[in-house]
């Protein structure tokens, strides 16, 4: 009865843990990337490189989803 808790627990924990980094962080740091990318500071921008290669599998995997293309500038004349 205590063992298959604890594996239920396990499991769970597992499921949670991958989806965060599988899914969730990868989506917020898309979003913080979109925001702060020509605005960065140069320790900022090697922090975001690093969460970049830190979060790569989730990344990839959200890449598909995702169109993060910048703006389009407006022209005054």
């Amino acid at each position: 009865m205590i063992l298959d808790f604890q594996a239920l627990l396990v499991g769970a924990l597992y499921l949670v843990l991958s989806g965060l980094y599988l899914l969730v962080v990868p989506g917020l740091l898309y979003l913080y990337l979109q925001k702060r990318w020509y605005v960065a500071s140069s320790i900022e921008r090697f922090i975001m490189y690093f969460f970049v290669f830190f979060f790569f599998p989730g990344m990839i995997l959200l890449s598909p989803f995702l169109n993060l293309n910048p703006k389009r500038r407006s022209q005054k004349a």
